[in-house]
C-alpha cells in the first residue's frame, strides 16, 4: 500500500470512529484528590466517612467516589473534587482530620493531589 492509500485508509477509519468515537473535553480549574488507604474495618470506616460528609462539603469537597480494592476488602480508595487543592490540602493535613482518621482505623493514607487536564468518554 503506498504512502498516499495509507492515509486515505486512516482517515476513512478516523471518519468511522469520530461519529461514536471518543469525546474528550479539556476541564480548566478542576481538582481531584486521590487517597489510597487500608482500613481496619470497612463498615465503621464508612460511618465515620459518612458522619463527616458536612465537614468535608464546608472544607471543599465537591463530589467523591469510593472504591474497594477487589482482592483486599478493606484497601479503599476516596477519590474526590474539590474547590480547590489548597482547600483540600488544608482539611486532610488538620489536626481534625487526622484525629478522624484515626478514629475510622485508617492505616497508612497516601494523597495524590491532582489538576484535571482532560475528561473523555469512549
Amino acid at each position: 500500500m503506498c504512502h498516499n492509500n495509507r492515509h486515505r485508509v486512516l482517515d476513512q477509519r478516523s471518519r468511522n470512529l469520530s461519529d461514536a468515537g471518543p469525546t474528550a473535553t479539556t476541564e480548566m480549574n478542576m481538582h481531584y484528590v486521590l487517597i489510597i488507604h487500608a482500613v481496619k474495618d470497612y463498615s465503621a470506616w464508612k460511618q465515620v466517612f459518612d458522619t463527616a460528609a458536612a465537614i468535608r462539603k464546608h472544607a471543599g469537597e465537591e463530589s467523591y467516589h469510593v472504591l474497594r480494592d477487589e482482592r483486599d476488602a478493606n484497601k479503599i480508595v476516596h477519590f474526590s473534587k474539590w474547590r480547590s487543592l489548597g482547600n483540600a490540602r488544608s482539611f486532610f493535613e488538620s489536626k481534625e482530620l487526622i484525629d478522624i482518621r484515626q478514629q475510622a482505623g485508617v492505616e497508612a493514607p497516601e494523597f495524590v493531589y491532582l489538576d484535571s487536564l482532560e475528561q473523555g468518554t469512549l
